[in-house]
């Protein structure tokens, strides 16, 4: 089966969707069924995460830092090709498939460093993965929207149109990945008006300030945000930051607020005397009401779908629910749909789309001049 021919023309194809998030905690990995048909349609046949040690993790957050060496670079752009390489057969082997039975592989990578509008960087190279799996790649699926003049972000906003549109229903789908983004479905809506961008930071922020101040990875189900109080002054000096007030379509990364960011907010907290847990509390309050106050720029919303890995930290979904009151909340869950693997099958849908030659990105969600067809490709 995996003898590639481009635009492939099976109108049903197998992908193996991966994705290694900003939160730099793991590799996501689906095998989904795409049929091409005057709606597409989306079968998710497995999935697999696959978390990354404390050394592996550590390697990402430095050459996803300024300080990052061209070395750093080079040796991670092979060694994550390795991982996600790993991810596929793994994820083919949980679907009871040999890699002889599937068509491609959507690769997304890893985000080091991005520019919004200008130029974006992931890595984890697709010639690695093509050599140790046998199967095609579509790869650097950011880089022709930011060439056709857009911000490569977000990505996913067809799939949540393809997945969750409503016909009386107007939809919020928000991600709290590292970084939150939202894609706005009005009700009975066409592709092309939906709108969607970056809110700001999902648990990225929070990820920062558990790992600096108590050496976790994150903040448990938000347990030390529990146990915090919100700090108004701080939150105040914090929502001043520009990127809240720009209009969409935006986008924004580590480069913004990554560690950098982190360890201001910890100097600044200490200027303050402000408690290690009313940090967080206060960091996770951030991302709740950045959530909410980007809906200004979105139309009418009748309910939101949470998902990313932010949906199991309860105190942060808690107050989201309480700044959007009395919208109801709920998680892609309940339209089953995996929260912790939507973005993975959607760049295996992009993916697919790439396979067939077709756009696949929407220009009202990341500004670019026209519709293009994403990603390089690396042949079998």
């Amino acid at each position: 089966m995996n003898a590639f021919r481009w635009p492939h023309p099976d109108p049903v194809l197998r992908v193996v969707g991966l994705m290694s998030g900003t939160s730099c905690d793991g590799v996501d990995a689906v095998v989904v069924e795409v049929e091409r048909a005057e709606r597409l349609r989306v079968r998710t046949l497995a999935t697999w995460s696959r978390p990354y040690t404390e050394a592996e993790r550590q390697a990402l957050l430095r050459v996803s830092s300024p300080q990052a060496t061209v070395e750093d670079v080079c040796r991670q752009n092979f060694e994550i090709g390795e991982r996600l390489a790993e991810a596929v057969l793994e994820v083919l082997s949980r679907a009871g498939l040999t890699p002889q039975e599937a068509h491609l592989v959507a690769s997304h990578g890893h985000t080091a460093w991005h520019v919004p509008g200008h130029s974006t960087l992931q890595l984890g190279e697709a010639a690695v993965v093509a050599e140790r799996t046998g199967l095609a790649v579509v790869s650097n699926l950011r880089a022709r929207d930011v060439a056709a003049g857009g911000q490569g972000a977000p990505l996913v906003p067809y799939l949540d149109w393809l997945l969750f549109s409503h016909p009386e229903r107007s939809r919020a789908v928000q991600n709290l990945g590292g970084i939150g983004n939202v894609t706005w479905i009005p009700a009975g809506g066409h592709p092309e008006q939906v709108v969607a961008f970056d809110t700001g930071p999902g648990n990225m922020v929070i990820d920062g300030l558990v790992a600096l101040l108590t050496g976790k990875r994150y903040d448990e189900g938000g347990r030390v945000a529990a146990t915090g109080r919100l700090h108004p002054g701080l939150l105040r000096e914090l929502l001043q930051d520009p990127y809240f007030a720009r209009q969409p379509p935006k986008s924004t990364g580590r480069e913004t607020f990554g560690t950098s960011y982190a360890k201001a907010l910890v100097a600044r907290a200490r200027e303050l005397g402000i408690p290690d847990e009313d940090v967080v509390a206060t960091a996770t309050y951030l991302t709740a009401r950045t959530v909410a106050e980007a809906y200004r720029f979105l139309g009418r919303v009748d309910e939101v779908l949470l998902s990313g890995g932010g949906v199991h930290n309860q105190t942060l979904v808690r107050w989201i629910r309480e700044l959007l009151d009395p919208i109801p909340v709920r998680t892609t869950a309940e339209e089953g749909v995996d929260p912790d693997f939507k973005e993975a099958v959607a760049f295996a849908v992009l993916g697919a789309l790439t396979a067939w030659g077709l756009p696949g990105n929407l220009p009202s969600a990341t500004g670019a001049r026209r519709p293009v067809v994403l990603g390089d490709m690396t042949p079998p």
